[in-house]
């Protein structure tokens, strides 16, 4: 038998999408707030992949990853996830844009092993978490790089995303464990 242990703190990942610089900034601005101090934003990469946002989000699009300085507990994931659509709604409707969706948040969390993804969808491949959450693991990190799995989204398959997901894995390990949790 084995011992139940407490899980090890992971990094907080939030991808945030839109084809508004103002709505990133914001984004940027609400989730520090409630997650603290920003340890790593990306690059606002080019979201090419995919039209499946095209009706209610636009074109253009551009999506950004923030990583929090303060590491969370994996439980967390389903509350971030709730939490980020209520932001994503609240944005929607006070700011003056056409698109029905002017903003998408992902949340997720990183850990020396794995990328792992937030959704409201069901699928094979999901576990279910909490208040209507489920969980996916988007890339496994295996032979000293990222790796793709049957599901993994096209754009979480690019060389610059996971460039940044390198990054972000590599502050983990080295800073970290120094870090307080949040739980």
């Amino acid at each position: 038998m084995g011992t139940v242990q407490s899980p090890t703190p992971v990094l907080l990942l939030i991808a945030v999408t839109s084809r508004y610089v103002e709505a990133l900034e914001w984004a940027q601005s609400r989730a520090a707030a409630t997650y603290g101090p920003i340890v790593s934003a990306s690059e606002a990469f080019d979201f090419t992949e995919t039209e499946y946002y095209t009706a209610t989000m636009g074109s253009g699009l551009k999506k950004q990853f923030l990583a929090f300085e303060r590491l969370i507990g994996p439980a967390l994931l389903a509350t971030s996830k709730v939490a980020t659509n209520e932001w994503e709604a609240n944005y929607a409707a006070a700011a003056d844009h056409l698109e029905t969706r002017p903003l998408n948040l992902d949340p997720g969390y990183i850990t020396p092993a794995k990328l792992v993804l937030a959704s409201t969808k069901d699928h094979a491949h999901r576990i279910y978490l909490a208040e209507g959450i489920y969980a996916e693991v988007t890339l496994s990190y295996r032979a000293r790089r990222w790796q793709a799995l049957d599901w993994t989204y096209p754009d979480y398959r690019r060389d610059d995303f996971q460039a940044f997901f390198t990054q972000c894995r590599a502050w983990l390990l080295n800073c970290g464990p120094n870090q307080p949790a949040v739980r």
